[in-house]
């Protein structure tokens, strides 16, 4: 990878704006002495194959990936002058769909009851964003919604079930914020509701079997958390629950299908992280389970019709030697560990990845980068076959 955004700290700065640095990014941090990267068991592989689809109109990293009911995927944001496009599954190809009003990079997407996808937030250049807007997939265009109170980039967002999204966390072009907020459809417009306890960005947000929220981890106001939350709707609020093991930003949250919520990976201020822990809401504690193979930071992380959860991609290594990894793995709730699937590709970090209605899952863009080789912005995609 190039100098830009890399320290002799051996820490990462993966730029959502590039080269031109105009304004702060989502920082992910790759580690000096990785804990448990040396001598990690290096496990069996499973079945499962990559292979190569369409090539997307733009590349694109810190865009989303969205599933539309049509069964088409809408990529959105992350690439040039507010470029959106769908991949239809049936061709293996993308086509340029309505262009978004206001381009932007670390944004949210939700896909709403009504079918259209709400899209709020992040960043635009040196523009920290508060406005969002509309897709609508039965006319490929993008309308103008109600904005948010104030501006808000790498922060959660969640779909409740009461049709209302909410929106928490993230940083405000100043500092990490605590303040939350819902978008109600039927009105188009935002309200505030209460605050979490503590600011925090790339942080989860996972909506639990009871309606409650579980909020955890991020990056803090001084410091990276361990500490979760829960957001209850039927009364507005957040509440504490119990702390993860290992303070974490930048992982990954899987709701699995017994109802306790995988979390896997990040970085601590120590590095790397390759443990994960399970949440239990039945309890509001946390219980380590087995550890990641290969992928700690800058993974997709996808729950399979199987139950297994398909983690892929991402960066590895230490400094000077940090890269990105096509490696992929598969962890099983029933054994709790995990195992070693096929590779991508294209080795790629900060991609997204949606689940398709026939079990494949779709893998788009990100970055590529080495000690070697210059960074590179991917526009290619691939998908994965359980």
């Amino acid at each position: 990878m190039n100098t830009e955004g890399i320290g002799r700290t051996g820490k990462m700065k993966l730029n959502p704006l590039g080269s031109r640095g105009q304004a702060p990014a989502l920082t992910v941090l790759l580690a000096i002495g990785l804990a448990g990267s040396i001598g990690a068991p290096r496990l069996a592989q499973t079945s499962g194959t990559w292979a190569k689809t369409g090539t997307m109109n733009n590349a694109r990293q810190y865009h989303t990936l969205t599933l539309l009911p049509n069964g088409q995927v809408l990529a959105a944001g992350g690439g040039v002058a507010g470029s959106a496009e769908l991949f239809n599954p049936a061709k293996g190809a993308w086509a340029i769909t309505g262009s978004m009003n206001t381009d932007r990079q670390l944004h949210t997407a939700t896909l709403l009851g009504d079918g259209q996808v709400l899209v709020a937030g992040g960043l635009n250049n040196s523009a920290f964003l508060s406005n969002a807007e509309l897709y609508d997939p039965t006319t490929g265009k993008w309308s103008v919604t109600g904005s948010m109170e104030g501006p808000r980039y790498g922060a959660a967002a969640t779909l409740l079930p009461n049709g209302q999204v909410l929106v928490a966390g993230g940083n405000d072009g100043t500092e990490n914020i605590a303040t939350a907020e819902l978008y109600n459809p039927a009105t188009g417009t935002w309200s505030r509701t209460r605050s979490m306890s503590t600011a925090r960005q790339a942080n989860t947000m996972t909506l639990l079997p009871d309606g409650k929220v579980l909020v955890a981890g991020g990056d803090g106001t001084t410091a990276i958390l361990a500490s979760a939350e829960l957001y209850d709707p039927a009364t507005g609020s957040f509440s504490g629950t119990g702390s993860m093991n290992s303070p974490r930003e930048g992982h990954k949250a899987t709701l699995l299908p017994n109802g306790l919520v995988l979390v896997a990976g990040g970085v601590s201020s120590s590095g790397a992280l390759f443990s994960a822990e399970l949440y239990n809401p039945a309890t509001g504690k946390w219980g380590l389970t087995g550890n990641m193979v290969v992928n700690p930071v800058g993974f997709t992380a996808t729950l399979l019709g199987t139950g297994k959860v398909l983690v892929a991609g991402g960066a590895v290594g230490r400094y000077p030697n940090e890269h990105t990894t096509g490696a992929a793995e598969l962890y099983d709730p029933s054994t709790g560990s995990w195992a070693v699937t096929g590779t991508l590709n294209t080795a790629r970090a900060l991609a997204q990845a949606a689940l398709l209605e026939d079990g494949q899952v779709l893998v788009s863009g990100g970055q590529n980068f080495s000690r070697t080789a210059r960074l590179t912005y991917l526009s290619s995609a691939e998908l994965y076959t359980p």
